[in-house]
């Protein structure tokens, strides 16, 4: 049938350009999955066939929305928590048809490609801004904190292209630190530096250290002595060469190293949302609506540090998880995470394929790496960044199909 190849074009590089569209803008990177998505669910329909997804992690999965669904019962807003659960249905699509649709190693190659240019992008057009006090694509100003110059490039603030970066950076940086030689390894090395100059120019402490923990697993995987000196180095000379302005608030804080990775004001969130979990402690205050109820489980104990708003996201995925459907819902999640690694790990012992095997580390980094970075922000919540998590998991799952299948020889 024709309309079965014109899907299947749709799918394929919706799935590749996706990811490069992000960094341009979140209409057209919604585009690009809403595209791919009813193509695949039209697709499936017509051809009969059924959603194959690893049965225990859809278990895992739907038991998150089992539980999203139980918190409506303190939910202050109705329409909020529906728009909750449909985002989990959004993130489900985007990872069921990427661990489906990509099915030869060319696909993936094309969507290394999209990724490349889309850190590539973020990155010079970071420099651009840094220089010239706006970006070249959407003309958005230059941010300064504590008298320092941050970029944001075409994202709305600093840590939006930190965590953006930091997820993809893993990608190119582990094809190589893992794979390449001769002039590949040069372009992809050049191409490593010039995102983690993009990266490092928003100051986010939170992407620093995510890719920085990334890219060490990287080398120690693939046992790289002088990179790991190097990367220790790194290390021991930061403090020496920092900022004068960061410098100045380091000392400011006592050289606390708490708050200086995380400022006062996120310690005052930490504190109300432990206060928030501590009243609605098993399935939250409702799905999406955590800005909604912040303001009421505010304390003075914890203002002291700073003030904050009324309506606020936690700045930490996983307390403002467990806010938003409880410690059940947050031990669901880990349980779904479990499960997405285990089957990492299992995928990279059974692959054959070097390329692929180093794809599937520097997909469990960058992986890692958002979860790390999720420690200082709200990175699953954010629906520009979002998406990028979900469509990694789906790159790992889709390596399930370039296993090699054991000979029955009976």
């Amino acid at each position: 049938m024709r309309i079965l190849h014109v899907l299947d074009f749709i799918i394929y590089w919706s799935i590749i350009i996706m990811p490069f569209s992000v960094a341009i803008a979140p209409a057209i990177a919604n585009t690009f999955i809403g595209l791919f998505s009813g193509a695949f669910l039209i697709s499936k329909l017509l051809k009969k066939e059924p959603i194959l997804i690893n049965k225990t992690i859809l278990l895992s999965f739907t038991c998150l929305i089992i539980i999203s669904l139980l918190s409506f019962v303190n939910s202050v807003n109705y329409n909020s928590s529906i728009q909750g659960i449909v985002k989990l249905l959004k993130y489900l699509l985007i990872f069921a048809v990427c661990s489906q649709a990509i099915k030869d190693k060319g696909h993936i190659k094309k969507i290394v490609f999209s990724v490349c240019c889309g850190v590539s992008l973020s990155a010079i057009d970071a420099l651009w801004q840094f220089l010239f006090g706006y970006d070249f694509i959407h003309r958005i100003a230059l941010h300064h904190n504590i008298g320092i110059p941050r970029v944001s490039a075409a994202f709305p603030n600093p840590n939006l292209l930190g965590i953006y970066m930091s997820a993809f950076i893993p990608l190119v940086a582990g094809l190589a630190i893992l794979y390449f030689k001769g002039k590949n390894k040069a372009l992809m090395s050049f191409l490593t530096i010039l995102a983690l100059v993009g990266m490092f120019l928003t100051f986010s402490r939170g992407a620093g250290l995510a890719v920085y923990l990334a890219i060490l697993f990287l080398c120690i995987a693939g046992r790289k002595k002088l990179l790991i000196s190097a990367l220790v180095a790194v290390i021991l000379i930061f403090p020496f060469v920092m900022p004068k302005d960061i410098k100045k608030w380091a000392k400011e804080v006592n050289y606390n190293p708490i708050v200086f990775m995380l400022n006062q004001d996120r310690i005052s969130i930490y504190n109300n949302t432990i206060n928030m979990i501590k009243h609605h402690p098993f399935i939250g205050v409702g799905v999406n609506t955590f800005s909604l109820n912040y303001g009421k489980y505010k304390t003075e104990s914890a203002e002291k540090y700073a003030h904050t708003p009324d309506t606020i996201y936690s700045h930490d995925i996983y307390l403002q998880m467990a806010g938003e459907i409880g410690l059940l819902g947050l031990a669901v999640f880990f349980w779904f995470l479990f499960l997405i690694f285990k089957n990492a790990v299992s995928c990279y012992i059974k692959l054959d394929d070097e390329y692929l095997k180093a794809i599937s580390l520097s997909l469990v980094a960058g992986l890692v790496a958002f979860l790390i970075n999720g420690l200082t922000e709200t990175s699953l919540y954010n629906a520009r960044v979002a998406m990028v998590f979900w469509y990694l998991i789906g790159i790992s799952l889709s390596l399930n199909g370039f296993v090699k299948k054991p000979h029955n020889n009976s």
